[in-house]
C-alpha cells in the first residue's frame, strides 16, 4: 500500500537522521516521495534490478542479502533511519543485493529524479549520503575480499583433496601389493633354495640384474603395443606349462623384456624350477615396481605439500626477494583440479630475476587471472603463460583463446563489483583487488588487450620497489 507524504508523516521523515538538518525551504525535495507499507517477506528489489529508487526505513526492518555462488549470505539489516538505493542510482548499476522485509515495514520511497533533486538541493543530505557510500564501499569491499579469499581457500582445499586423493590411493594400494609380492618373493625363493645346485645361482642372479637394469631404462608403452607384448608373453607362459604364466607377463612387459629372453634364462636352469624361477624374477620385478610407484606418490604428496606451504605461508603483506616464477607454478600445483581440460603452456625466462614484493599477495593475483582465464574457456582450451624480464621490470602475461571480452564491457573490467559470470556467480572485485595489489601496493601496472580468440592481462612489476 502507497500513499503520498502528508504533513503527519513529514514530520515522521523529518525525525530521521537523515533529513534531520534540511531546512524548511528545501522540505520540497522531499514531499515528492511515497509511503509504502510491505509484509513481511515482500522483496522490494532484486539483485541484479535497475537502480531506480531511493528508500529509507521508517518503521520495521529490512535484510539486505547478496548471493555469493549460489548461497545467500545476509550483508546487514536496515532498521529505522537507515537507507538503500544510492549506490545502484549514483553508479547507475544493477542493485548488488536483495532487499527483503524481515519485519513489518514502512519506508519512504524517492524515484531517481527525485534522488538526484535530493542532492542538487540538500547538502547536508548529499554529505551524508557520500559518507555512507564511503563506508559502505569500504565494508562491501572488506567483506566481498574476505569472501572471495575464503571461497578461493575452500576451492584451493578441494582441489588439494583431490590432487592428494589420488597419489595417497596408489601408495595404498601399492602397500597392500607390497606385502604379498614379499610374501612371494620368500616363498620362491625357499623353493630356488631347495631346487638349484651352487652353479645355476649365478646364471639366475645376472638375469634378475639385468631385469632390473632394463627396468631403469624401459619406455612407457601405449595401451594396444602393451596389451599385444603381454598377450605374445602369456603365449609363451602356456606353451612351457608356466602355471599362472598370466601373473608374469605385465612385469616383464615392463622391463622390455621378451620372449627370447626368457628363453635364454630358462635354458641355464634345470627344468624342475623353472616355474620358481620365473615367478622369482618376475615378483623382483613387481616389488621394484611397486616402490617406484610408492616412491613417485609420495614425492606428488610432498609436491603438493610445498607447494601450498609456500602458496599460503608466504609472507603476510611484508616484502621480500621472491622467485616469480615458483610463485605461477605454486599457484598452478594449487590449481590443478580445474586444470584437468586446459592445455597449459609456460614460457617462463630461466633467469627472470628476483624481484622484491610480497608474494602472497601476487599469488592471489595470479590465482585471479588464471581462474578468469580459465572461466573464459569454459575448462576447455588454452591458456599460455609467459615472463621475462624487461628493463628494470619483471612482466608476466596470461593469454587465454576464449571468445574475448565484449568491447561495451572492456571499459568496466576493472571496476568495482562489475562482474561477466552472472549474478551470484563472482564478487566483481577480482580484477580491482588485482590491480590494488599490483599498482597500489607494488608500483607496477596491469592491462589487457582482447579480442575473439585471444585475450591477454600483462602484469608489469618493478624489479625494485621506488
Amino acid at each position: 500500500m502507497s500513499m503520498s507524504v502528508t504533513p503527519e508523516l513529514l514530520a515522521q521523515i523529518r525525525k530521521m537522521p537523515l533529513f534531520a538538518g534540511v531546512p524548511d525551504e528545501d522540505i520540497g525535495c522531499i514531499t515528492q516521495g511515497e509511503i509504502i507499507d510491505y509484509p513481511v517477506g515482500a522483496v522490494i528489489v532484486k539483485e541484479g534490478d535497475a537502480g531506480r529508487d531511493f528508500y529509507m526505513t521508517l518503521e520495521g526492518a529490512v535484510q539486505i542479502w547478496r548471493s555469493y555462488d549460489r548461497q545467500d549470505v545476509l550483508m546487514a539489516v536496515s532498521e529505522p533511519g537507515h537507507f538503500m538505493g544510492e549506490i545502484s542510482i549514483l553508479l547507475d548499476t544493477p542493485w548488488l543485493a536483495t532487499a527483503r522485509v524481515s519485519k513489518p515495514a514502512r519506508l519512504f520511497q524517492l524515484n531517481a529524479e527525485g534522488f538526484w533533486r535530493m542532492i542538487r538541493h540538500c547538502p547536508s543530505v548529499t554529505r551524508e549520503i557520500m559518507r555512507t557510500v564511503a563506508e559502505r564501499f569500504r565494508n562491501i569491499e572488506g567483506f566481498a575480499s574476505q569472501r572471495e579469499k575464503l571461497i578461493s581457500l575452500g576451492t584451493m582445499a578441494a582441489g588439494l583433496a583431490h590432487e592428494l586423493n589420488n597419489p595417497a590411493s596408489a601408495t595404498l594400494r601399492a602397500a597392500a601389493e607390497l606385502q604379498r609380492t614379499t610374501d612371494e618373493i620368500q616363498e620362491h625363493l625357499c623353493e630356488l633354495v631347495c631346487q638349484l645346485d651352487h652353479s645355476a645361482w649365478g646364471p639366475l642372479l645376472d638375469a634378475s640384474n639385468e631385469a632390473h637394469a632394463r627396468l631403469e631404462k624401459a619406455a612407457p608403452l601405449d595401451s594396444l603395443a602393451r596389451s599385444d607384448k603381454e598377450e605374445a608373453l602369456n603365449s609363451w607362459f602356456e606353451a612351457r606349462q608356466i602355471p599362472e604364466g598370466w601373473r608374469l607377463s605385465a612385469p616383464f612387459v615392463d622391463a622390455g623384456l621378451d620372449a627370447a629372453w626368457l628363453e635364454g634364462v630358462i635354458d641355464c636352469l634345470p627344468a624342475n624350477c623353472r616355474a620358481s624361477a620365473l615367478h622369482w624374477l618376475a615378483s623382483r620385478l613387481t616389488l621394484k615396481l611397486l616402490l617406484k610407484q610408492i616412491e613417485k606418490s609420495t614425492h606428488r604428496v610432498s609436491e603438493l605439500v610445498k607447494a601450498v606451504k609456500s602458496y599460503t605461508h608466504l609472507d603476510k603483506g611484508s616484502k621480500e626477494e621472491i622467485d616469480i616464477r615458483e610463485g605461477i607454478e605454486n599457484t598452478l600445483t594449487i590449481m590443478a583440479h580445474k586444470l584437468k581440460g586446459v592445455e597449459v603452456r609456460r614460457a617462463l625466462e630461466a633467469d627472470l630475476p628476483r624481484i622484491v614484493a610480497a608474494g602472497g599477495e601476487l599469488n592471489q593475483v595470479w590465482t585471479n587471472l588464471i581462474d578468469n582465464a580459465i572461466d573464459a574457456i569454459n575448462g576447455k582450451g588454452k591458456i599460455c603463460i609467459g615472463a621475462w624480464a624487461d628493463g628494470e621490470y619483471v612482466v608476466v602475461e596470461i593469454m587465454d583463446n576464449g571468445p574475448g571480452i565484449p568491447p561495451d564491457v572492456k571499459s568496466h573490467i576493472f571496476e568495482p563489483f562489475f562482474t561477466t559470470k552472472g549474478v551470484g556467480s563472482g564478487t566483481g572485485l577480482g580484477l580491482v583487488i588485482s590491480h590494488r595489489i599490483v599498482a597500489d601496493r607494488h608500483g607496477g601496472e596491469i592491462e589487457f588487450e582482447s579480442k575473439p580468440g585471444e585475450t591477454r592481462f600483462r602484469v608489469r612489476l618493478p624489479i625494485r620497489p621506488a
